[in-house]
């Protein structure tokens, strides 16, 4: 049993001086000099039956564990009814390993009103199980004030879970106790997100169906998402009660920041994983600098986390070397994270063997995401029964996205059977890429109501590609109002084809705009022409010569040609049929031929059409006449309807 913690506070005298820090640097010899002489005297009082000295004098031999020297000079004294004595004969007789003798000195002593005996009275019962008489003699410690009483009654009670622990923890906290400080921070910051977790939770169920849909970044739908899998430092698990209000500094201050300000007390007081924390919040809210100082101290001190959280932080600066060296640290220590971060980071330098020895590491110290990511490392080097191996391993602990890399591992390899229960296990256990591959899959196999579900699971987690698919679902509906939301999501996500459709649905809703004539440029733009520019300038073809549509019919026609120009280059055969038709009316026939032919031969009915008749103008009738069979073949009904006319003529021609 410890009872003795901080020694200085425990030693119940009250007749000791510390020299300063600064005294003690000074001067040394003096200071030894004088503790000798102070000896000396002590033990001629306590020899002439002083019984303060004798009880100092205890004091000063234990604190030194001479406890053979102090052990006469103490019992001496208690004796003689010295109560500081008594409590500190029975932490000499604790320190020999006689318990039970111990605790009846401390009795005696914290009967006698002595608050440092009865918190180490205390600490004895509930080390033998008898919660009771700890709590009693805990609580007479701490309401005379004594802080480590205060901190041994909140444990306690924290313990039993009863609402009076943070009243405690707090007395404590306030009275300079740093692990105090540390614990209150955080059952503050853990009542902070319940809070968080309840009002999020309320604002779901005002809204069903809404929430979450914001346009977001999610990983692609295979699921290969980084290497190396950054955690925030000190997340914050399980839960306290709300004992309703308290007093003290707490007052009408928000749980978060609260905790904040006993994370910074404990951690300026060196408390390192309260600086692992600050550092943390700090860093949450963007306060780098500040961030990166408590995460040094905290480090410094020997916290693997804080080292690892450094790591990322120096990362993210541009600083990878001396972001390695903290990892390596870290990693050292066993922080599986920071073993991770380094076998992704040799993993992107070329040197798999090292990335596979430090994800191995990172597995070795507990850490599952070690397992998955030498599943990526075994994929993208085509070692797919390894990749399998290390997938299972992870997926079977519990990864969600290792489950859902191991069933589109499986689907690739035909295995759709296997693939689905892994889909639907990683799905459940929150991983948005497998909600969406399990749409995908049931779309596969024709059951639309079942992958709409999934897909507007993960598109109210964010996916992009998810809310696109159930936007076109709506569409389909009917439903054109939530279809526009879904739409604009997945399109503020970075979807070129909801940017698109998303065009469309505005682009049905505006009424015509009046034609200008070609040269005649007008620059006001609709919303949904921007939405196709957006679409467009990511490489959507339709976009493209939408928008080149768009920009003839305000007259701008170098616009025009550069976004048809684009969509041809690109393969659109609609792209190269208009921008022939630009061409022509430029003047520049050979080369709107030139396009036609490369639309016509992709099956553009209409450039076939074109190119007969500008063949049948040449002259080149055999040319003219194997163009327009083209047509007729590939239509639509009025252009095989002009086409097979033209045909006809055509022949006439050739027999006459």
């Amino acid at each position: 049993m410890d009872v003795m913690g901080d020694k200085a506070t425990l030693f119940e005298t009250g007749r000791f001086v510390q020299p300063s820090g600064e005294e003690a640097e000074a001067d040394p010899d003096v200071d030894e000099t004088g503790e000798a002489a102070e000896e000396v005297r002590l033990r001629l009082a306590a020899d002439a039956g002083d019984v303060e000295a004798a009880s100092v004098l205890g004091a000063l031999l234990l604190r030194r564990a001479d406890l053979d020297g102090a052990e006469p000079h103490l019992r001496a004294a208690t004796a003689a009814g010295d109560r500081a004595a008594a409590n500190n004969l029975g932490v000499l007789l604790h320190q020999r390993g006689y318990a039970d003798e111990a605790a009846g000195w401390w009795r005696i002593a914290a009967v006698a009103g002595s608050a440092a005996a009865a918190h180490a009275l205390g600490r004895h019962h509930r080390e033998r199980g008898d919660e009771p008489a700890a709590e009693y003699w805990l609580r007479q410690s701490a309401e005379q004030g004594h802080v480590l009483g205060a901190y041994a009654l909140a444990d306690l009670l924290e313990h039993r879970g009863d609402d009076g622990a943070e009243q405690w923890m707090r007395v404590a906290a306030e009275r300079g106790h740093r692990e105090a400080a540390y614990r209150l921070a955080r059952a503050l910051d853990r009542r902070a997100a319940e809070r968080g977790a309840l009002e999020r939770g309320a604002a779901d169920g005002a809204e069903p169906g809404r929430a979450g849909r914001t346009a977001g970044t999610p990983g692609a739908g295979t699921g290969a998402t980084g290497a190396a899998d950054r955690t925030a430092a000190g997340r914050r698990t399980g839960a306290v009660r709300d004992a309703g209000p308290r007093s003290g500094t707490g007052l009408g201050v928000p749980p978060a920041e609260e905790a904040e300000q006993w994370y910074r007390q404990a951690a300026a007081r060196g408390h390192r994983r309260a600086a692992l924390h600050l550092g943390a919040i700090l860093e949450r809210r963007g306060e780098l600098k500040e961030a990166g100082r408590w995460y040094l101290t905290s480090a410094k001190d020997g916290e693997a986390r804080a080292a690892c959280a450094l790591g990322f932080l120096l990362r993210d600066a541009g600083d990878t070397e001396n972001a390695a060296v903290w990892w390596l640290r870290a990693a050292q220590d066993g922080d599986g994270n920071a073993a991770n971060a380094l076998g992704a980071l040799h993993a992107e330098r070329g040197q798999p063997q090292t990335a596979e020895r430090w994800y191995r590491a990172a597995l070795d110290a507990g850490d599952v995401n070690g397992a998955y990511n030498l599943g990526l490392l075994c994929a993208e080097q085509g070692r797919t029964p390894q990749a399998e191996q290390w997938y299972r391993h992870a997926a079977y602990a519990g990864h969600r996205e290792a489950a859902n890399a191991l069933a589109i591992l499986l689907l690739q390899g035909g295995d759709t059977t296997g693939a689905e229960p892994w889909f639907s296990k990683a799905a459940e256990a929150g991983s948005v890429d497998a909600a969406f591959n399990l749409g995908i899959l049931y779309a596969g196999r024709g059951e639309d109501a079942a992958a709409l579900r999934w897909y507007e699971r993960a598109a109210a987690a964010g996916h992009t590609e998810a809310a696109l698919q159930v936007g076109i679902a709506r569409l389909r509906d009917g439903d054109e109002q939530d279809a526009e939301l879904h739409l604009r999501c997945a399109a503020g996500g970075g979807s070129a084809e909801a940017a698109y459709r998303l065009a469309t649905v505005l682009d049905a809703r505006r009424p015509r705009p009046s034609a200008h004539e070609l040269g005649e440029v007008v620059h006001e733009k609709t919303e949904c022409e921007e939405w196709y520019e957006r679409a467009a300038s990511q490489g959507h073809r339709r976009a493209q010569v939408r928008v080149g549509m768009l920009a003839a019919a305000r007259g701008d026609v170098v616009e025009a040609a550069r976004w048809y120009r684009l969509a041809a280059e690109a393969g659109s055969r609609n792209g190269a049929f208009n921008l022939g038709l630009l061409l022509v009316r430029e003047g520049s026939e050979p080369e709107a031929v030139v396009w036609w032919t490369r639309a016509a031969r992709e099956g553009h009915g209409r450039a076939a059409l074109r190119l007969a008749l500008v063949y049948a103008r040449r002259g080149e009738l055999d040319e003219g006449q194997r163009w327009a069979d083209r047509a007729v073949t590939l239509g639509p009904a009025e252009v095989a309807e002009r086409a097979a006319r033209l045909r006809d003529a055509l022949r006439q021609e050739l027999t006459a």
